[in-house]
This record gives structure tokens, C-alpha cells and sequence, in this order.
């Protein structure tokens, strides 16, 4: 499996999210999103930290209404950590590397 995050469009979101062996992070942005610019860095490093027990998929939101409306996005960036069909923890705004990595220690951590 890649180490990076993985760009998935509504087609694939079952068989790479909801279908995903360990619990995935879903990152929703938009092109024209600042603050996006932003989280990238973020998103990116906790990739690269977390690759053996977290999955990050990135999801643009234009293109991609079915998922955005399942998962109730209202601004970007937004996160979603998810393992199968359960939503464990749910972000809007721009967080910081710090607040992340701590959020996520929370979560899997606790396998």
C-alpha cells in the first residue's frame, strides 16, 4: 500500500474507505479552498507518521457530491476518520499538525 495519501473520487469511497482493513482519514478540500493550502502540509506528515496503522484518502468536494452529502460537509477543509462504517471523529476548519497527531493518537491508539 502507498505511504502518501490517496486521491479517490465518490466512485471509489466504499471499496477504499468503507471496505479498508484499518480505519482511513478522509480528507475533504477544494481547489479554490485557502485554508486547504494549509492543511496539505499537515495531511501530508500525518501520512507519512501514521502509514502503518491509517489509511489517508483525499476527496475534492465539487466533483464528488455523494460523499460530501453523506458526510454532512459543510465548510473545507474537513476531516472524517472513519474505520467501516462507523464515523470516529469528525473536523471542519483548519487544525494544527499538533492537534491532529493528537486526535489521532486518541483514536488508534486504542487497538
Amino acid at each position: 500500500m502507498s505511504k502518501g495519501v490517496i486521491t479517490i473520487t465518490d466512485a471509489e469511497f466504499e471499496t477504499e474507505v468503507l471496505k479498508a482493513e484499518q480505519p482511513v482519514l478522509v480528507y475533504f478540500w477544494a481547489s479554490w479552498c485557502g485554508p486547504c493550502q494549509l492543511m496539505s502540509p499537515v495531511i501530508n506528515v500525518a501520512a507519512t507518521q501514521y502509514s502503518d496503522r491509517l489509511k489517508i484518502v483525499k476527496m475534492e468536494i465539487d466533483p464528488n457530491p455523494l460523499t460530501v452529502k453523506q458526510f454532512q460537509v459543510e465548510g473545507v477543509p474537513a476531516l472524517r476518520l472513519v474505520k467501516g462504517d462507523q464515523l470516529l471523529e469528525s473536523i471542519e476548519g483548519v487544525v494544527s499538525k499538533v492537534k491532529l497527531l493528537s486526535i489521532l493518537d486518541q483514536h488508534l491508539n486504542k487497538n
